[in-house]
């Protein structure tokens, strides 16, 4: 008998996640992964975390090259996609890695141009979506993968500005949100797309403070969580959340470990948030894990395989 690991938001998936993995022999366990980043030198690391345990593993197949500053999105139960970021310059390049067995191919198509420092987030079993980024020519492009065959469009409407260092999350089926970043200084903003027509909307409310830099996760069908970051003035350890039943936004009472930047975030849908790595006083290897079902914080006893920031991260929830 095969065994899912973990639960899921919306009624259902669980037994059709069950069935899947009886029908296929195997067992099906949650995962977020971690890819790239700044260590010593930039890094082709992908580290794998699965949720029945928080266990980590590294790939014996990293990104396709060393990078930091690139973009996280999923295609949950199939595949997740790593897009843009910087090498030796700007780059297009979107890695794709595939559930099954975690093997890599790289599209053909990249992205519509070369950027680091955008976001992502999915609306799964259909579409990527990756916006913002920098140089400032390329920073409100939100570009557009479809999943039946990995082709690209760039949206007619773009983020209300354009901007880098935003963080993205998704209630899949619903709506992307792009949150915060830097436009000619740090901003609150948060764009909303909707996936019925790809239409673009801001929020009358925005994060709880301006800020970049920060790590986007969500709880698909339920909330949005935007963590870490810096203002004005400093990092900050805050952690927004936005439910998607009214768009209405509160900030945790428990924040982030630590004040930090430069993370990354990934969620197991129906269970729990992980937010990883960035820069405190240097970079760091941590993951802070937040329980879904009362948004509580543990910081997992092993981390990333080496202190990183920049980086990017994506979610295996099965299908949602």
């Amino acid at each position: 008998m095969s065994i899912r690991y973990g639960s899921r938001s919306r009624p259902g998936t669980m037994v059709s996640t069950w069935l899947n993995s009886l029908v296929s022999g195997t067992v099906f366990v949650p995962s977020v992964y971690f890819a790239g980043g700044e260590a010593a030198a930039f890094v082709a690391t992908v580290d794998k975390f699965a949720c029945s345990d928080d266990s980590r593993t590294t790939l014996g197949t990293g990104l396709s090259s060393a990078r930091q500053g690139l973009a996280g999105a999923a295609n949950s139960g199939t595949a997740m996609y790593f897009a843009g970021g910087y090498e030796s310059g700007y780059v297009a390049t979107v890695d794709k890695f595939l559930f099954s067995d975690d093997s890599r191919t790289t599209l053909g198509t990249g992205l519509s141009a070369a950027r680091n420092n955008l976001a992502g987030a999915a609306n799964s079993g259909t579409a990527a979506y990756f916006a913002g980024g920098g140089p400032s020519a390329a920073g409100a492009v939100v570009d557009k993968f479809a999943f039946s065959d990995d082709s690209r469009t760039t949206l007619g409407t773009g983020l209300s500005a354009a901007r880098n260092s935003l963080a993205g999350a998704a209630n899949s089926g619903t709506a992307a949100y792009f949150a915060g970043g830097y436009e000619s200084g740090y901003v609150a903003t948060v764009d909303k797309f909707a996936f019925s027509d790809d239409g673009r909307t801001t929020l009358g409310t925005g994060l709880s403070s301006a800020r970049n830099t920060l790590g986007g996760a969500a709880n698909s069908g339920t909330a949005a969580y935007f963590a870490g970051g810096h203002d004005v003035s400093s990092q900050v350890a805050t952690v927004d959340k936005f439910a998607f039943s009214d768009d209405g936004r509160t900030t945790l009472g428990t924040g982030l470990s630590a004040a930090r930047q430069y993370l990354a975030g990934a969620a197991d849908s129906g269970t729990a948030a992980y937010f990883a790595g960035g820069y405190e006083a240097g970079n760091v290897d941590t993951v802070d894990k937040f329980a879904f079902s009362d948004d509580s914080r543990t910081t997992l006893g092993t981390g990333l395989s080496s202190a990183r920031r920049s980086l990017a991260g994506a979610g295996d929830s099965g299908t949602l």
